[in-house]
């Protein structure tokens, strides 16, 4: 494909740049969000910022082509996870190159996908008949919080797209569902005491043992209700307890426990439905606790609750894998992305992007760059398609 080649080269040079830039999800993206505003300014492509409520982040979003309905939402999240503590032999914030592979923080989760749609500015602007939307998110890593305020945006003031493509890592195959993530704390409160008189205070750890033991049940409960036709590997609402965090010494009663863990939910679980027990038992420990002193107790907060996305079959997936000549089977992923936000929004949506999800969030991520030029085929079919109308 003629502009493939020279796309390729320049998406690798754009995700340089965007590497570059440590939006690490602490910290602000609006350096990166400057810079991407600057060059889409450079092609004549006018760019809208939606603040986050604190205002060290932002979405950005930015139309190319004719204000009609039809268009293509190209979705990607401009935050990446953590280096600290992971053993990279590069630094992370520099895209090196090494046997065919671009190493760096992000470039294969998702800032590759986000550099190919930004290389691929040029093509989109000459004579579509239906737009390109790019939608650029914050926060995605720590609970896509800042998709949806940029998803009711485009529903609210732009011609109705047709589908919506997030561009995270599939080797560039059309992935029609993830599951979702839902996140949660408990704090179990107890009052301290000298740990040779257990009768004269309340341990907060050793309370909040028969919580875990609850969680761990009911883990089990899921695994073995999973449906064995289901496409997602593993099959089944999952549940893992990530972290405890309690007490502070050993002859001391433990003033405060904390748990946190998480629900991958498939399509069609409700993760506070899955957890209604668990929650009730949090209540009647609470009540039993505050019985023994006040000052105890036992608390459930939800931290993000991300939605799954269902296979659907849909125009997103129709039109991808015409695209790219996918002839393969149904896919569908166990992490959670902004696919389900979009979906339950009304569009048609599917995942396809550069690299492999087996990357991500490691040291020493990588893409590799036979998947940008895969990427940059698919952005140039992209525009041919959209000019045909």
């Amino acid at each position: 494909m003629p502009h493939a080649t020279a796309l390729a080269d320049r998406a690798i040079a754009i995700l340089g740049k965007l590497v570059s830039f440590d939006t690490t999800s602490r910290l602000s993206n609006l350096a990166l969000i400057d810079w991407v505003e600057a060059y889409l300014a450079e092609q004549g492509v006018a760019a809208r910022r939606i603040v986050s409520p604190v205002g060290d982040k932002a979405n950005l979003l930015a139309s190319i082509g004719p204000a009609v309905a039809g268009g293509v939402i190209l979705s990607g999240h401009t935050d990446v996870v953590p280096v600290d503590g992971q053993p990279w032999t590069s630094d992370p914030f520099v895209l090196t190159e090494r046997d065919g592979k671009l190493y760096g923080r992000g470039s294969s989760d998702m800032k590759g996908f986000i550099a190919l749609s930004l290389a691929a500015a040029p093509l989109f602007r000459e004579g579509l008949k239906r737009p390109v939307h790019l939608a650029f998110s914050y926060d995605e890593e720590v609970g896509c919080f800042g998709a949806p305020e940029m998803i009711a945006t485009i529903a609210r003031d732009l011609p109705r797209p047709a589908l919506c493509i997030v561009g995270e890592p599939s080797l560039m195959k059309a992935v029609g569902g993830h599951k979702g993530a839902a996140f949660f704390r408990v704090v179990v409160s107890g009052r301290e005491a000298h740990s040779s008189q257990p009768h004269l205070g309340v341990s907060a750890n050793m309370a909040a043992v028969e919580l875990l033991a609850a969680l761990t049940a009911l883990s089990v409960d899921l695994a073995a209700k999973a449906d064995p036709a289901s496409p997602f590997e593993p099959k089944g609402t999952s549940l893992t307890i990530g972290r405890i965090d309690g007490g502070t010494a050993a002859n001391i009663l433990a003033r405060r426990c904390e748990i946190v863990f998480d629900v991958r939910a498939e399509p069609g679980d409700d993760p506070l439905v899955v957890l209604a027990p668990f929650v009730a038992r949090v209540a009647d420990l609470d009540a039993r606790l505050k019985a023994r002193d006040p000052e105890a107790g036992a608390t459930f907060e939800v931290l993000a609750n991300v939605p799954s996305m269902a296979p659907d079959n849909g125009a997103a997936e129709a039109f991808v894998r015409g695209l790219t000549g996918d002839n393969g089977p149904v896919r569908a992923v166990p992490y959670a992305a902004e696919g389900g936000q979009f979906q339950g929004a009304g569009f048609s949506t599917v995942i396809c992007g550069p690299g492999s999800i087996d990357q991500a969030h490691q040291p020493d991520e990588y893409v590799d760059i036979d998947q940008m030029r895969q990427g940059a085929a698919f952005m140039a079919r992209l525009a041919e398609t959209l000019r045909a109308g």
